[in-house]
């Protein structure tokens, strides 16, 4: 019984290890926000987008999670093509927004 508990404990452990964050791509307030604040939101986006790139790459947390539990790191991989693709569509939605406030 031990062991199977250590078992579950290391999956839900390496599942959540290296999963980069699923930004929302529109919020509410994001027309309210001034041109300024919208630059910098698109930055932020840039940087979510990178931090989802460089997850799919050799990771010393991927290497483990591909070596001990090799449904992790598919996990991760489909998890940070969701990222990525959720960061490209907030950096398009904000620079439309750019525009549309004639910045």
């Amino acid at each position: 019984m031990n062991k199977l508990a250590i078992l579950f404990v290391t999956i839900a452990f390496l599942s959540g290890c290296a999963s980069p964050h699923v930004v929302d791509e529109k919020k509410m307030s994001d027309k309210d926000l001034s041109c300024n604040s919208l630059v910098q939101e698109i930055a932020e986006a840039k940087r979510f987008e990178k931090e989802a790139r460089d997850e799919k790459g050799v990771t010393g947390t991927n290497v483990v999670a591909a070596v001990f539990f090799w449904p992790a790191i598919v996990g991760t991989y489909s998890n940070a093509n969701d990222a990525i693709e959720a960061a490209e569509e907030r950096q398009h939605h904000l620079e439309a927004l750019y525009k549309e406030k004639g910045c």
